[in-house]
């Protein structure tokens, strides 16, 4: 009987181990891609060109809030320049949410933030884990409309993009 006890006790305690661990490791994750994230918007703000870049894949695609603003690195890169030369652009973060793929190899976020000029804002972005650690593959930033104010600026939306194919 002592044997059968000993040896659920050291299933238990391994079981017990193994949880910890794996949530430990997915703190561990959650830390890291919230640490890519509050880069990115640093390097932004501080008009950081080269450490902005660096967290992107090399495959990666940013779209911003036009239409037309859907951008691989390269053509998003040459785009960014000249803001970034004259200091770059602030977006303060006021609420991030992170989940992750069950392998632990990709996470999605959301994240409200605060611009001077367009107010509040979403960024959504899919990251991956990479040798290298946790790249941006994909990036949108979005303007959020208040319900109170979505039909007029439908209106406005559709009058300036009534000609656009």
């Amino acid at each position: 009987m002592r044997t059968v006890d000993s040896f659920r006790f050291r299933v238990w305690v391994l079981l017990i181990s193994f949880c910890f661990t794996a949530n430990l490791q997915a703190a561990d994750q959650r830390t890291a891609v919230d640490a890519v994230m509050s880069r990115f918007h640093a390097a932004a703000a501080a008009g950081d060109y080269d450490s902005y870049f660096a967290l992107f894949t090399d495959d990666g695609v940013f779209l911003g809030t036009d239409r037309t603003e859907r951008w691989d690195i390269p053509t998003f890169r040459a785009y960014a320049k000249a803001p970034f030369e004259r200091g770059g652009w602030t977006y303060d973060m006021r609420e991030r949410h992170i989940a992750f793929s069950a392998d632990q190899q990709t996470a999605w976020i959301d994240e409200i933030l605060f611009n001077q000029s367009l107010g509040e804002c979403r960024g959504t972005a899919v990251l991956s884990r990479t040798p290298r650690g946790w790249k941006i593959s994909h990036y949108s930033l979005t303007m959020l409309i208040p319900n109170d104010l979505a039909r007029e600026v439908g209106a406005k939306s559709r009058e300036l993009t009534e000609s656009v194919p």
